[in-house]
């Protein structure tokens, strides 16, 4: 089985509102929502990978913070590892180049979305250390 370790931003803006990437037909788990992110490669930091995929997915420069969450998840086909960090642009504005669309949301609505499963223990440590 296939095993992945990924790294995804949450990303604040200047409102404490997040942003939410809803995963395009093309993509496992369509239609789901995550934390924007990918893959990291071999030799790669988890941070030094967010910088480098939040450019690619998005066309943004982020600063990456401090880490929010580190959990597995297995799905039927693939295990994920996620690690997720706070992070902030400090350059650029999002574009979904990869997602089917971009929301910012405050955290009182991020329960409101389908989340891939992975991402489900980012969204309860949000919810629950900044409410």
């Amino acid at each position: 089985m296939k095993r992945f370790e990924v790294a995804a931003a949450v990303i604040f803006n200047e409102k404490n509102e997040i942003l939410c990437a809803q995963r395009s037909p093309s993509m496992p788990l369509p239609g789901l929502w995550e934390f924007p992110g990918g893959k990291i490669e071999p030799g790669e930091s988890p941070e030094s990978c967010l910088v480098r995929e939040i450019r690619e997915e998005l066309d943004c420069l982020v600063e990456v913070h401090e880490r929010i969450a580190d959990t597995t998840h297995q799905y039927p086909d693939f295990a994920v590892r996620l690690i997720t960090f706070r992070a902030k642009i400090i350059e650029g504005a999002p574009a979904p180049k990869e997602h089917a669309q971009l929301v910012w949301l405050p955290l009182s609505e991020l329960a409101s979305l389908d989340w891939a499963e992975a991402d489900i223990p980012t969204v309860r440590a949000l919810i629950g250390n900044f409410e």
